[in-house]
């Protein structure tokens, strides 16, 4: 057998563990709201286009949205996270229930309003649909005291269970820094790898075994500009690795792939699997995450574990909207295309 398909095996085997696995997922819940009307006329009260109505659909978003993915993955997925006694509220945990996703970790909150990132998209009948503004609801304030301490204590609990805990912080108040630091204090997640998907805040989370930034937000931490430079990149890579103490970490570049560091190896670089035509990638890092954290809890090393979140990137930025990638797409897709690196 030779060495690419014996990583090809070897990949097919992670995936069909994916069964065996547990996941916890703290995270910050929302909702994607998707609202649909057909371009009718030119307004006569300002330069806008008047749309007719045509379809409205709800779906689960963010942290939810990297739930959804463990769960179409294969993995048992234990989320834990706050949603508001409201609509969309009510539709994400239907959405759960539906994967047969258990909600007991799911506090429902009368003074929260659930997060709901409301996209209209306009078109003609046979055209594609286009996104012409986008509307985000907000909570006023992040979950309170009594709150925090229900998902600190559900998050030890599952994280007990579980093979890993992965956290999916957008910023709304369930997935903090200081929320993370007390599952953890007295070396209560027991081992357990924690994976860590934060939109604006990485550098301040401690104790954290990988993380999955893309570049833009990799560039914010930095301060400085990457592009096409790839000894930039392999610096602002190893400089995150040291200040977070991280065992691994995988930078997605969009249309150029990803690339993966792995403590005591040097940076693979990872290409997109598939075509770079990229039709959405609306809920993208969602997805890596999750298969990057199922591939780690199944006994993926680091790098494979790149590998296979690269092929589920590759498979949904082909969606339109917010998407998930099946654990027979991801089979399909590892046994249809070896996996690749470029060399520097």
């Amino acid at each position: 057998m030779n060495k690419q398909s014996h990583e090809t095996e070897r990949l097919i085997k992670i995936v069909e563990a994916f069964p065996n696995a547990t996941v916890t997922v703290l995270g910050d819940l929302v909702a994607d709201e998707f609202i649909f009307g057909e371009i009718s006329r030119v307004s006569r009260e300002a330069p806008v286009l008047i749309l007719k109505h045509r379809d409205r659909s709800l779906v689960p978003g963010g942290g939810a949205n990297a739930i959804c993915n463990l769960a179409d993955l294969g993995v048992n997925v234990l989320p834990v996270g706050v949603v508001g006694d409201d609509e969309p509220g009510r539709l994400l945990i239907q959405a759960f229930r539906r994967k047969h996703i258990p909600v007991t970790g799911v506090f429902k909150s009368k003074g929260f309003a659930t997060v709901t990132k409301t996209r209209i998209l306009a078109g003609m009948t046979h055209t594609t649909r286009q996104q012409v503004v986008r509307v985000d609801r907000e909570p006023d304030a992040p979950p309170n005291s009594h709150l925090a301490r229900e998902l600190i204590l559900a998050a030890r609990k599952y994280a007990r269970a579980s093979e890993a805990l992965l956290v999916s912080d957008y910023g709304y108040g369930s997935a903090t820094p200081a929320i993370l630091n007390a599952i953890r204090e007295k070396g209560r997640l027991n081992g357990v790898p924690v994976t860590l998907d934060s939109r604006h805040r990485m550098l301040e989370f401690s104790g954290v075994t990988a993380a999955t930034p893309n570049e833009p937000e990799v560039e914010e931490v930095i301060g400085s500009r990457i592009g096409q430079d790839w000894s930039s990149l392999v610096s602002a890579g190893e400089q995150i690795m040291k200040r977070m103490k991280l065992d691994s970490l995988v930078i997605t570049r969009g249309r150029d792939g990803m690339v993966s560091f792995s403590r005591g190896h040097k940076p693979l670089d990872i290409p997109i699997f598939g075509s770079d035509e990229v039709a959405d990638v609306t809920g993208a890092g969602d997805t890596v995450i999750a298969t990057f954290t199922a591939a780690l809890a199944a006994g993926a090393s680091n790098e494979e574990a790149a590998h296979l979140a690269n092929y589920a990137g590759g498979i949904v930025v082909m969606k339109r909207g917010t998407a998930t990638v099946s654990r027979q797409e991801l089979l399909r897709a590892v046994e249809q295309s070896a996996p690749a690196t470029r060399s520097h």
